[in-house]
């Protein structure tokens, strides 16, 4: 996710501290991977350094002055940009990392199948975990929920037709080169 972009469009309704951006993104954003504070200046300093956002103001406080930054005009172009740009469907790593894990064992003749057993329960795990968190959260934790698992399920799909073409696929991995 572009952490940059994401603050943007936290930051297109009005003027907001660091402080409040890095709640904002954590509840909407942050369940799995919350930002740290440090990666929310860097990044607003960065917006700012490109002109996608400007300091609109500045409080002294008890602790070190609050910041208040408001998105550009050039901002809200990029922010359009950005969002109206389609995203690349790319594998994740973590499928190209199954993908070699299969191929390698059937080279080595190793059990692909086990490798794969043990994979489909990894996922069904978290298919798990994923409905609890769906049942009991609110709206964002359910779409969210929702995400992970179509593409757990996706997965799982492929596990099943990697398996059923095992020993196909370890004839033509001991014939290639």
């Amino acid at each position: 996710m572009s952490v940059s972009r994401t603050l943007l469009g936290l930051l297109e309704p009005g003027a907001q501290h660091g402080y409040t951006l890095r709640q904002r993104y954590d509840f909407w954003f942050g369940a799995t991977r919350p930002l740290k504070s440090a990666q929310v200046y860097s990044t607003l300093q960065r917006l700012q350094r490109d002109g996608l956002a400007d300091l609109a103001g500045v409080a002294a406080g008890e602790g070190p002055d609050r910041r208040l930054y408001a998105i550009t005009e050039a901002g809200v172009y990029e922010l359009n940009r950005w969002l109206q740009e389609p995203e690349v469907p790319e594998v994740s790593a973590t499928r190209r990392v199954l993908f070699a894990k299969v191929v390698l064992a059937l080279h080595s003749g190793r059990s692909a199948r086990e490798l794969l057993d043990a994979q489909r329960q990894a996922h069904h795990a978290r298919m798990r975990e994923m409905r609890q968190a769906r049942q009991r959260g609110d709206l964002m934790v359910q779409l969210d929920a929702d995400f992970e698992m179509y593409h757990l399920d996706a997965d799982l799909k492929w596990i099943d037709g990697a398996e059923a073409r095992l020993d196909r696929l370890a004839a033509y991995i001991k014939e290639a080169p």
